[in-house]
């Protein structure tokens, strides 16, 4: 069988980057298209130029392409894309800023954090996020005092990110902000810590007036893994959203929560199955023989991944 030639179908790079200069926008589109496949850094100078090229179409496809190269000079370009005047372009580039790794590229991308626009503002924050570079940490703690909620999420994002226990009472701030996703980044964020303080505020936020705020912080409360927060989840079993209380199941089950064994047993009879589930499942963990005569009662359940966890969690019994 022959060898794959990766140019056999596209031309020469050189031949593919003249395509460039095309009058006609299909074409040069195409170009940028057969620039990226080729699989060559030698192609990224050729797809920079096209970053300025009249086009949306021909800059769009050039937003997609550059995460491929994961680059110093592929971020600059993106950032320039991020501020262009076409949303469907900037966007594209926002999404392309998040796929970026290299720590290097933080450097062209933090510009953008002080931008006109809330959009690229944002867009600058996702961009950093994954980059965990500890020079945006004072911008981003900036930031979270910004007048648009979604910059104000991205920026919590990069603090989240970088797990810094000197950033808590920042953190311990956000859980209280005016925006619902913002608390909800907030309370996610919280979770690389054991500290009793961010185990009380996230436990506050089990009472949030949003129903994903108060899932959010049940999930975070099992990571942080303290076990005052026993109570507060046992009292949000009874919340009005399944997804809260299968949350609340999943945290008390990794705190080993024997106080909260009659409580959850209760829901091994939910009308949920993925409740029950969680039930059966979150009473396995803890072990607790007084669950045994209620775990016991459902192994004829009519979900089978019920009756499974079940079987499990009477295993665990002994």
């Amino acid at each position: 069988m022959t060898a794959f030639d990766p140019f056999e179908d596209f031309g020469d790079i050189d031949e593919i980057a003249e395509r460039l200069n095309d009058a006609d926008a299909a074409v040069r589109r195409l170009a940028v298209i057969d620039l990226t496949e080729a699989a060559s850094s030698d192609v990224l100078p050729h797809l920079l130029t096209a970053v300025a090229d009249p086009d949306a179409t021909v800059r769009l496809q050039v937003a997609i392409a550059l995460p491929e190269f994961d680059a110093v000079e592929a971020a600059a370009g993106l950032a320039r894309l991020a501020a262009d005047q076409d949303l469907t372009v900037a966007c594209a580039a926002a999404d392309s800023l998040a796929e970026l790794k290299d720590p290097a590229a933080a450097e062209p991308i933090m510009p953008l954090v002080t931008h006109a626009s809330a959009f690229v503002r944002a867009a600058g924050f996702r961009g950093l996020k994954a980059l965990r570079s500890r020079g945006a940490l004072g911008p981003a703690l900036a930031a979270m005092r910004d007048a648009d909620a979604n910059v104000r999420a991205q920026a919590l994002g990069v603090v989240g990110y970088l797990k810094l226990e000197e950033t808590l009472p920042s953190l311990i701030a956000a859980t209280r902000d005016a925006d619902a996703i913002v608390r909800s980044v907030a309370v996610n964020a919280l979770s690389f810590t054991n500290q009793p303080a961010a185990a009380a505020a996230v436990t506050v936020a089990l009472d949030d007036e949003n129903w994903q705020v108060r899932a959010a912080a049940a999930e975070s409360l099992g990571r942080i893994g303290q076990t005052s927060a026993a109570d507060g989840l046992t009292a949000s079993l009874r919340d009005e959203y399944w997804q809260v209380r299968q949350k609340c199941l999943n945290a008390l089950g990794k705190l080993k929560a024997q106080s909260a064994v009659w409580q959850i047993s209760a829901l091994l009879t939910s009308d949920m199955a993925s409740v029950r589930k969680e039930a059966a499942a979150a009473l396995g963990e803890i072990a607790d023989p007084s669950s045994r005569d209620a775990l016991t009662a459902q192994v004829g359940d009519a979900d089978p991944d019920v009756r499974k966890t079940v079987r499990w969690a009477l295993t665990r019994l002994g």
